[in-house]
This record gives structure tokens, sequence and C-alpha cells, in this order.
């Protein structure tokens, strides 16, 4: 059975067997994880290896685990650091800068792998304008090319340990005010002006063999009419053609606020795979997942398929084995420093 289009979320800590059955459908893909799936390391272990076990190919299973206040797994697992502080050493000490992000990108993707994650939505790459509080200091830095510079080495550090990546928010959120989980965005800069700035760390990682992109729910009117993630124009001329990418196109969460123009969340999941969505993620509410499956139950594309399947982890270890690996000691005291003092505010 192929990976089919849909990634959808999971009410705790385990599996019913509603969620069993719904995980059976085929044209479920992919399992993304939250805060409210996660115990332990030995309890999400536990689940992950019961979503594995189910469908062979396994479905994908994924998490938001970027550091600073986007990291769902806290107990258990390192801190990592709001990536702005990469971007505050690249200033000073870029070389230094860019040996600590690749650091960082092997020790969040080794520990995700360690408990059998195949891949987490990162790295931002979204430039701080300075308005956007939702991106704020999960953005590495204010220029294209020091984003572009430290997200390679995070990739880079995320490749070696087994896990591809995904850039976000496509073609950039980090120039509007408004969060799109809440509310509707728009961002009324031209074309070129977005050429110039924003898209430039896309490109860059395009080019290296970035595996993934999520586009936001951003509106661009001087550009098209539609947010990025529904948009022919964004995802086929610009990402496709244009810039060249090749790798799988995942959606943002499809019960988002600035998805609500794109009609039903199964108008939206139409919708954006219509745009060149590989798979469409509907993250909470059940009744909803089943509609939008229900909705999609025709739909196949070859060459979606073979994208989604490059998304599966590779080189797999253990905790223990990890535990023991001087490597991971050494990347957890290079990262200590980078840690605020203050406790980090969860998304």
């Amino acid at each position: 059975m192929s990976l089919g289009p849909v990634m959808v979320g999971l009410s705790g800590k385990t599996l019913n067997q509603e969620e069993r059955d719904m995980l059976l459908h085929p044209m479920v893909g992919a399992v993304i994880l939250f805060s409210r799936n996660y115990d332990s390391p030995h309890q999400l272990q536990t689940l992950i290896a019961e979503i594995h076990q189910l469908r062979d190919p396994h479905l994908l299973v994924s998490v938001d685990h970027e550091g600073g206040r986007v990291q769902r797994f806290r107990d258990g697992f390192s801190r990592l650091p709001p990536m702005r502080r990469l971007g505050e050493i690249y200033d000073d000490e870029p070389k230094r800068a860019r040996r600590l992000a690749e650091t960082v990108g092997w020790l969040m993707a080794v520990e995700l792998r360690a408990v059998g994650v195949d891949f987490s939505f990162a790295p931002v790459l979204d430039l701080d304008h300075g308005v956007s509080e939702i991106i704020g200091d999960r953005s590495f830095h204010r220029q294209a090319q020091a984003v572009a510079d430290l997200a390679q080495s995070v990739v880079s550090g995320m490749n070696k340990a087994g896990m591809s990546a995904t850039g976000k928010h496509f073609p950039g959120h980090g120039a509007v005010e408004v969060d799109t989980h809440v509310g509707i965005a728009r961002d009324e800069r031209a074309l070129v002006d977005i050429e110039l700035e924003d898209l430039v760390p896309f490109e860059r990682l395009v080019h290296a063999g970035l595996a993934g992109v999520m586009p936001g729910h951003v509106i661009y009117p001087q550009v098209d009419s539609q947010p990025a993630g529904f948009s022919r124009f964004w995802l086929q001329e610009v990402l496709r053609k244009r810039l060249g990418f090749q790798g799988a196109i995942f959606s943002d969460d499809l019960l988002m606020a600035g998805a609500a123009p794109m009609g039903s969340v199964s108008d939206r999941a139409e919708a954006a795979l219509a745009a060149g969505c590989d798979m469409v993620l509907v993250c909470d509410n059940f009744t909803e997942i089943c509609n939008t499956l229900e909705r999609l139950e025709r739909f196949d594309n070859p060459a979606s398929h073979l994208r989604l399947a490059r998304m599966h982890g590779r080189q797999p270890i253990s905790r223990d084995r990890l535990h023991n690996d001087p490597h991971w000691h050494q990347a957890l005291q290079a990262v200590e420093p980078l840690l605020q003092a203050k406790p980090l505010d969860l998304l």
C-alpha cells in the first residue's frame, strides 16, 4: 500500500480502535504528533512502533520540533535553543555559528530518530522582518544570506542523523503581523521584493537538495489571490519551475484560520492537492479527518508517492546506543550555552 496524501493528528498518548482503523485508510500517509501525544520517550517509542507496524511501507511519523518555543517533546529530550540564538552568534562569528547550527540539527534529528520519528518540520526559513510574533525568534535572522547559511548547516546535521528536512513557510511568513493560526494574513509586497529577500533561503536550500517544503497560508495579493499553499502560481510556477524543487510539498494545517477562504476542510484539501501539494495536514478533529478521507477517496498521484517515500527516516539508532555515543555528549555540551536562562514558552 502506497502512502496516501493526508497527514493526520491523534487524540492522545495511545491509539484507540477508531484511530487504528483510520490509519489503515488508503488516503492516510502520515501522522503528526504533538505534546498531547507525549508522556515519556518510552511511551512515544511504543506509540510510534505501533503506528509503523500498521502498514508497509510504514506511515510517516512527523513532528514540529524546531527548538525554542516549538519543541513538542520536552522531558527526556535535550532542550534546543531558538534559532535566533544562532543568528546572534552568526553576526560576530559566522563559522562558529554554522558549526553550532549543524550540531543543533544533528542533536534534534538523532534524538527523534532514536524513538522512531521519521522527520521534523524544520528548519524555519522565514526572515525576521520584526513584525511577526508567530515567527519571531523561530527565525535565524533578518538577512537572507544568514538564514540560508545557518539553515543549510542545520539541514546538514539533520541529514547526518538520517532525517530529511522540510523548509517552511514558503515563500516567507516573516513580513506579516497576523498569525495564520487565528486570522487571515496578507503580505502586500510585490513579487520582485519577495524574490530579492524571502525566496533566497528557499532557492539556496532547494539547490542543495532540500527534501520537503511547507508553504504558509499567507495571501500575497500583488501576486495571487489565494494563500500560497493553495496557489498554483506559487507552488507550480515558482517553487517547481523557477526554483526547480523536486521534493515533497506539505500543506500547513488545513484547520488554521488562514486557510478559511478556501471553504470547508475537505474543499481546502482538494484545492491544496490540485495546486501542487503532495500531502495535506489535518492535525485535529476526527470528524474533519474522516470527511477529508472520504472526499479524497479516488485521489492518486504516483509522483507524490515517490516524493513522500523519500521522507522515511534512515539510520535507525537505539536510545541506549545514542546515550553511549561520545558525539551525543559533545553535542549536549556545545548546545547548553545557547539555551536561555528563563523557561521557553510553548507555542
